[in-house]
């Protein structure tokens, strides 16, 4: 990645300022875990069986706990250390639950948190091919995620994203290796499998998806990140939530209750009831609905989010 700043429409190469230290990432990362990740902070070099886990953080909106590495060199296997990891979390649940009671407000419970959602995110200025390549599986709980420094105190960071269809099941072999175990109990969601969840769907509530999916997407600047609930579309943050169903789309814009502009009163609010996704307001889309009208309502929610 290149950066340049303009003035008077004239370009001028910002340099990069490299990390000397792993700690160096780690430290300016815990700092900013929510920003960075939408991630709560739990505990930094948490030692579990002799292993030692540079950061762990807790999802809220997936319930699920994430584990946080930080890497400088290049020589070491994410698919080996990605799955140790995995594996010695979901054999000591209760060390992790007691080290986030221990850390924050709250009493969390075993069954509070959605372990199949868990996952292992490294940072690192820098992955080789085969390290991107060896992370190319549609079940693979791992991102990858470069970060590079540079001067005028700015921070690039991209995420190196998976695009094949292929399982990592089918090249682990021995069903009681550790990917398999982990793989057993580990979900890694998509849009397709929201898409055919069901299997009697109607193809006009796919292609009603689509079309609402695409004009969001043209809002700008748009994550979709698949759960194992509904499928979230993200600016900084989540600002609209779709689940599908085989009459329509429930659809949850994620806003205070009192400050959405809704002249045709198209939204409900849950009036304090536990739900899926995020926000006061929701409704349920169908061929009747008018997107445009339905768009003016999410567009509220997306400018929200700074």
């Amino acid at each position: 990645m290149k950066l340049f700043n303009i003035t008077d429409e004239k370009l001028k190469s910002i340099s990069t300022n490299p990390f000397k230290l792993e700690k160096e990432i780690q430290s300016l990362v815990e700092k900013n875990i929510e920003v960075l990740f939408n991630l709560q902070f739990v505990k930094s070099e948490l030692t579990v069986k002799n292993f030692r886990i540079d950061t762990l953080g807790f999802d809220k909106e997936t319930k699920s706990f994430v584990v946080i590495e930080y890497k400088r060199e290049r020589n070491f296997s994410v698919i080996d250390q990605g799955y140790t990891y995995m594996s010695l979390m979901l054999n000591n649940k209760s060390d992790f639950i007691l080290e986030y009671n221990e850390n924050n407000d709250g009493l969390l419970k075993r069954d509070d948190v959605d372990w199949s959602q868990s996952k292992v995110i490294f940072v690192s200025p820098h992955f080789t091919e085969y390290q991107k390549h060896s992370i190319n599986f549609k079940d693979v709980p791992f991102e990858l995620w470069e970060v590079h420094r540079y001067d005028s105190n700015l921070l690039g960071l991209v995420q190196h994203k998976t695009t094949s269809d292929e399982s990592i099941s089918t090249i682990s072999g021995d069903n009681s290796s550790v990917v398999n175990q982990v793989s057993k109990q580990i979900k890694v969601y998509s849009e397709e499998y929201h898409l055919n969840l069901s299997k009697g769907r109607p193809e006009w509530v796919k292609e009603l998806y689509f079309n609402l999916k695409e004009m969001i997407m043209n809002l700008g600047e748009v994550e979709m990140k698949p759960n194992g609930n509904y499928i979230s579309f993200r600016k900084k943050s989540p600002f609209v939530d779709i689940v599908l169903y085989n009459y329509g789309l429930s659809t949850t814009i994620n806003m205070k209750e009192g400050t959405l502009n809704d002249p045709n009163k198209l939204m409900k609010t849950y009036g304090g009831k536990g739900h899926w996704g995020n926000g006061d307001y929701y409704t349920t889309i169908d061929t009747n609905t008018d997107l445009d009208y339905m768009m003016f309502l999410i567009k509220q929610s997306y400018q929200n989010k700074i």
